[in-house]
């Protein structure tokens, strides 16, 4: 048996995201997560996956042939610089402007962008300021 490690303890377990396109939904999410300094987990036949986001094309199993509609998904990012690359290598993998980097009056400091992925899911990345974490994230290793 091969030895899986994941990173957890951040609020969401996992998300699922049903694409009519497998490949072009990959381009654009491995673009945009490696501006954040995220790899792809992992892919197979009808899926990948990357820390709790989980992508399967229309016609896999897990699907059950029906896209599942319209989504939102905020990134963790480091600082404001990680927010402005997001935004850039989104727009460069084939996502669309659903609001440029800046200054949201969710709470002072709250810095994001926004983008529309392949499928019209509203993709954020967001920094909320400056604040210390006890840990970037909690191993599990099975």
């Amino acid at each position: 048996m091969e030895i899986q490690e994941l990173h957890r303890g951040r609020l969401i377990d996992h998300i699922q995201l049903v694409v009519k396109d497998l490949s072009v939904s990959h381009t654009f999410y491995a673009a945009v997560l490696a501006s954040l300094n995220v790899p792809v987990g992992g892919q197979g036949d009808g899926y990948f996956w990357a820390d709790e986001l989980f992508v399967t094309g229309i016609d896999s199993a897990a699907a059950l042939g029906a896209l599942t509609g319209r989504h939102h998904i905020a990134f963790q990012a480091r600082d404001r610089t990680m927010v402005d690359a997001f935004y850039k290598a989104a727009l460069a993998a084939g996502g669309r402007d659903n609001g440029a980097p800046g200054e949201r009056s969710y709470h002072p400091g709250y810095y994001a962008a926004f983008v529309l992925d392949p499928d019209d899911n509203n993709i954020e990345a967001v920094y909320h300021g400056e604040a210390s974490r006890s840990a970037s994230s909690v191993l599990i290793t099975f």
